[in-house]
This record gives C-alpha cells, structure tokens and sequence, in this order.
C-alpha cells in the first residue's frame, strides 16, 4: 500500500507530531509511505530527518497541481487537517485515490459545504469518542475512533530544572502543573479558583502554568487577586514540553472542552499522577481509576481532586499504574498502527 500523509501546517505542534508517528508506523509495517507538507518548515525538517521522502510546496496551488498530476500514484491520502483535506476533495477527479482524514479537535462543524466535504470524504477518523459524536450528529456516519499515538522519550530534567530555577520556584516544594493555553476552551479561570481553594487547606506544594494566550491578563489578575504570587507561576510557552514532566509531581487538567488531552497521555507515560475535569475526551483517558476525575466548571470539586492527588497514597499509586498500563498499550504505535491499517485494508 503506498500512503500520502498530507498536513499543511506552519508549526511543530501536537498534530505534527502525530503525523510523524503515524508515517514511522506505516514504514514499520513495511508500508510505502511519503509526506506533503509546507516546504522549509518544521514537519518537513522533522520527516527528512527520520529519512522519508517528503514534497514540500510554499503554495497551495503547487499542492493542487502535485495532487492533479501525482495523486494517483497514491492508494490512500491520508490527510491530517481540514484545509488539506479540501484540496484532497478538489482534486479527486483527478488522482481517485481513497481519503481519509484525520480529526483532533472537538471544535463543531458548520455549514452545507463542510458537511459535503466530509460526506465527500471516504472514511474520517478521530481521536475520542466525543469526537465521533460530534460528527455522528454532524450527520457524518462513517467515523471510526483511532487515538493518539505516544511514545516515551528521554526527558532533559537539566532543562527543565533550569526554567524552574529562573521563575524562581522553590525545590522543597511538591510541584504539580499544566500545559494549556490561556484560553476559553482551557478554562484557565477556573484553574485559578482551584488552586486558590486548594492553597487555603495545604501550603507544601507550588503550581506551574506551561502556556500563553489571550486570557492571560485575565489570569494574572486574579492571581493578584487572590495573592496567590508564591503559589501560581505561569512559566510561558516552550518547546519540548515534555521535559517538565521530569520534574512534576502532578498534573491538573481544567478544561471545559478538549479533543482528547494528549499532555494526559504523556503524564500517564512518565508516571505522573493526573487530576482533570472530565471534559470531551479526557472523559475516556481518566475512566477505570487512571486519576482524579471531576465534572467542568467546578472549581471546589476540581480542588479536592488536587488535593488527593497531592495526597499520593495506596489509590494514587493505583490509578499511576492504571494509566502506565492504558497508555502503553492502547496508545502505543504499534496498536494505533494497527487499527489505521485495518480500516485501511
């Protein structure tokens, strides 16, 4: 089978990331794989760096002509984001290869011409089932949920050491934190009300924010507010963050909508202990005793689950042990991998 994996995007981010994962996985299972992607960018770095042949373009009429004149020599396009998928749908006159797409934001579609893109569209996957129902009540019925891959990787705890020691945060203390942005759909709000409770019961323990975005102000604010300086620090947006979890002890979620919450997965792979609201797909990774567990917008709930996790007793344990064995096996690329190619086949 010779797969094109297509993506679009300027940034190294999640679904970047994935994009890669799901090529490595293909070539391991001695399938042809290539990229197309924006030309000079991190994607493309990334992909020639790990020996795939790659097609980059610095238009999308470039892409459409590759698609008209090249598409066909593809069994599957494979396409990662929605504007690529456009063009997948524009071109398949020419190339009449099958398409799938995959879905990994829970943001909900509008309009007659994207309900006909995807209709247009041979199979669609995404990464939790609050996705599929979206769709489903899109009025799009073939969906199939196929997750993220993760995969463990050497953490730089020097680094990551290094940050905390320029914001100044104190090393007897439990450090437990989040990687979102600043905003709506991330509730940092909320985040804040939790924290604050929790700081009124326990004062042995320090949170780190991993982020940035428009609410940020906002945030600051009511830090102030609640003089929570010591308490909250909000670090910035860094590359890599996946270093950081070598050094927490805990990480929070406080999302009022999420596709599925990757950074979870990473925290279930390196053992760090996770209290989260139950929001879209984080509902599935946090069921069965994998952590603290609690319904959006409830900042006094979301606090004790912080507070349990901070607890780290017999349960916690449990629940580490739980999500070590989930991610391992049901996000490892090997199964994902696997069900990508019985949907394909």
């Amino acid at each position: 089978m010779t797969i094109l994996e297509l993506n679009y995007e300027k940034s190294w981010r999640g679904g970047e990331r994935q994009t890669l994962y799901n090529m490595q996985g293909f070539r391991d299972a001695q399938q042809s794989v290539e990229l197309l992607c924006r030309r000079d960018f991190p994607l493309e770095a990334e992909a020639k760096k790990q020996g795939f042949k790659t097609h980059g373009f610095h238009s999308i009429f470039s892409v459409l002509f590759f698609l008209i004149t090249k598409g066909k020599n593809y069994d599957v396009l494979h396409a990662q984001t929605s504007h690529i998928l456009t063009y997948c749908i524009l071109t398949k006159p020419f190339h009449r290869a099958t398409i799938v797409f995959s879905k990994r934001v829970d943001f909900v579609p509008k309009g007659f011409f994207t309900k006909l893109k995807y209709k247009l569209t041979d199979h669609v996957t995404v990464i939790s089932t609050a996705i599929k129902t979206i769709f489903n009540t899109f009025g799009i019925p073939q969906v199939s949920v196929i997750s993220d891959i993760a995969v463990k990787t050497d953490l730089n705890k020097t680094r990551a050491e290094h940050v905390l020691s320029e914001h100044n945060v104190p090393t007897h203390k439990k450090r437990i934190g989040t990687l979102a942005a600043f905003v709506p759909h991330k509730d940092p709000l909320t985040m804040v009300e939790a924290i604050y409770l929790v700081s009124k019961q326990r004062n042995d323990f320090v949170f780190l924010h991993f982020g940035e975005g428009p609410l940020m102000h906002e945030v600051q604010q009511k830090i102030k507010d609640y003089n929570l300086s010591e308490v909250y620090k909000i670090m910035g947006f860094h590359q890599q963050a996946e270093d950081f979890f070598s050094v927490l002890d805990g990480f929070v979620m406080s999302s009022e909508e999420e596709g599925l919450g990757s950074s979870v997965l990473d925290a279930f792979l390196y053992e760090v202990p996770v209290a989260s609201t139950n929001a879209g797909g984080l509902k599935d990774l946090l069921k069965d005793q994998r952590g603290e567990v609690c319904d959006i917008h409830l900042p006094m709930e979301l606090a004790k689950c912080i507070d349990a996790m901070l607890t780290r007793n017999e349960t916690t344990e449990l629940q580490i042990q739980n999500a070590k064995k989930y991610v391992t096996h049901y996000h490892s690329m090997e199964y994902i991998t696997n069900k990508y190619l019985s949907l394909l086949k």
